[in-house]
């Protein structure tokens, strides 16, 4: 089964190249594409994608408001940010949000494609920049290191399946444990690195290995 996309940016020829891009590719098939939140919000309920590419600078709702009432539809879908702001703090409000990943709007399309692939199979696709971005601001907090040695050894083999791109199922086949167990280590990772979603505690993770 291809994986299905819908777009959302209010730039038309930004959104009619990711529509012939995602739409030319074995694979992929575009379900949707939106100018604005609000035309998103209204169709996209209709007939869910498995990843949305949003862009955060749209007319009226901006990308994260949008993300925001999307995931409350629906929790478990997909959304990568793609955008050119590369803010850390836009970084961090569309993370908390509920987005996977963010591109920035000059990644390649072969990348763009991977990334889409990457996050539907569970992992957290950021741009280099942006992920240097998040890195350096942990780092700047100095508690990651500390927040991170505070997991058990299997703690840190699940987080390390997760960072890796890996989906509870394929991580729990891998250790030999339960998908269940897998989601209650989950939970304890999350409230040891103070984090509430899988994208945060994998970047934290790679930001105190770093």
């Amino acid at each position: 089964m291809p994986i299905k996309v819908a777009i959302v940016e209010d730039d038309t020829g930004v959104r009619q190249s990711l529509e012939a891009l995602i739409s030319g590719t074995p694979g992929f098939q575009c379900i949707g594409s939106h100018a604005n939140a609000e035309a998103a919000l209204r169709r996209i309920p209709h007939d869910w994608p498995d990843v949305i590419l949003m862009d955060i600078n749209l007319p009226g709702d901006s990308g994260i408001t949008c993300v925001t009432k999307l995931k409350a539809f629906k929790p478990k879908v997909q959304v990568i940010i793609f955008t050119v702001h590369a803010d850390t703090n836009e970084i961090f409000k569309s993370l908390m949000a509920g987005a996977s990943g963010y591109l920035v709007k000059q990644t390649p399309p072969a990348q763009i494609l991977e990334a889409i692939a990457d996050v539907h199979r569970g992992g957290s696709p950021m741009s280099s920049q942006i992920a240097r971005k998040v890195v350096d601001y942990f780092q700047s907090k100095g508690r990651t290191s500390e927040d991170v040695e505070t997991l058990s050894n299997r703690e840190l083999q699940v987080l390390t399946q997760l960072a890796k791109g890996h989906r509870y199922k394929e991580i729990a086949d891998d250790l030999s444990i339960s998908v269940l167990t897998v989601r209650s280590h989950l939970q304890r990772i999350y409230e040891k690195l103070q984090v509430r979603s899988r994208t945060e505690a994998v970047v934290k993770f790679l930001a105190g290995r770093s």
